[in-house]
């Protein structure tokens, strides 16, 4: 089965948290030695907003139920990167008028 692919406008919300897993060795005379963690020790999460009609926001939230915030999706960060990602948590808002909006946060994930 082909892997889904996030193609909704998003508004990037706040700023990405991109970080790096690293392991430090600390030893006895000051000395210390780190090293990346794994060869996928660079981990990023993004804080997206999508705001449409009922109609749209639903067919997000159907993609989101059908990952079930464990299935992983391809989505292009705001530099440009297609990475796989996952989200946990989606909550979609009424804003009146017809329009709603979903906030939520992608976190990269890793395939072996």
């Amino acid at each position: 089965m082909a892997i889904e692919r996030f193609t909704w406008p998003t508004q990037s919300g706040d700023s990405p948290d991109i970080s790096y897993r690293v392991r430090t060795s600390q030893f006895g005379d000051g000395y210390k030695q780190d090293v990346g963690d794994g060869p996928n020790n660079k981990v990023q999460s993004y804080p997206i907003t999508f705001t449409g009609t009922k109609q749209q926001v639903l067919e997000v939230m159907g993609f989101f139920d059908r990952h079930a915030g464990s299935k992983a999706f391809l989505w292009a960060t705001p530099l440009g990167d297609v990475c796989l990602f996952t989200c946990k948590k989606p909550i979609p808002t009424p804003m009146g008028g017809g329009v709603f909006k979903i906030t939520a946060t992608l976190e990269q994930a890793f395939q072996p």
